[in-house]
């Protein structure tokens, strides 16, 4: 099976699209062929969104089995056909998708976002949350990659970081990239406990990796 493969002919998939264990959301008008694709990897149903009318889907939200974050400017009401009730992240950082990194057991977000926000993740995911970074970076959705199984994270992070990291989710900490060698490795990459996908730029090697770090290598 090809895992790679474009978003409104974009390799920065993360950025278009997301995924939690049911359901994976992408931008409306995403071709038939991409949204099959995506089933028959993420092993999920598809559902073509608009977000504050923009097509940067992944981006602007983050779930898991729980919940889904939408900006507090989004109407949650358009997500009503999902299984997961959607919530509003308070305050000014809206690109949820990108300050948000979670699972089903953890979450680590942007290290400005207020306690407000942070107790509304902790109730929407139901999980544990932590301000933090990875690689020095705060826009910790887009710098690393988490399922139930594994996390991917960029190749800056530093050791106190991973020990953090450690500590938070509890699984094994990989480095890699996507694309080509795109160190915003959650930019390129999308992933639940059943399978992934990656942009259409990314090479053999980082699949590999990819995989490895995911624990999808049988």
């Amino acid at each position: 099976m090809i895992r790679t493969l474009k978003i409104h002919d974009s390799p920065i998939i993360g950025a278009f699209a997301t995924c939690t264990e049911e359901v994976a959301l992408v931008p409306q008008g995403t071709g038939a062929n991409v949204c099959r694709s995506l089933e028959d990897m993420l092993k999920v149903p598809v559902f073509q969104k608009l977000i504050n009318g923009s097509t940067v889907v992944g981006s602007m939200c983050r779930g898991n089995s729980s919940g889904l974050l939408v900006p507090r400017t989004a109407i949650t009401a358009g997500f009503d056909d999902l299984d997961i009730p959607a919530y509003n992240l308070p305050g000014k950082l809206n690109a949820v998708g990108n300050v948000v990194l979670a699972n089903d057991s953890a979450a680590l977000v942007h290290p400005e976002l207020s306690d407000r926000a942070v107790e509304t993740i902790e109730n929407a995911l139901k999980v544990e949350v932590h301000r933090g970074t990875i690689g020095g970076i705060k826009t910790v959705g887009m710098a690393g990659v988490v399922t139930n199984k594994g996390l991917l994270v960029h190749p800056r992070v530093s050791d106190a970081e991973i020990e953090v990291l450690e500590k938070i989710f509890g699984l094994p900490i990989a480095i890699g990239t996507s694309n080509f060698g795109t160190q915003m490795v959650g930019s390129g990459v999308i992933a639940n406990s059943k399978g992934y996908v990656a942009g259409s730029q990314t090479t053999g090697h980082e699949l590999a990796r990819i995989e490895d770090a995911l624990d999808f290598i049988q």
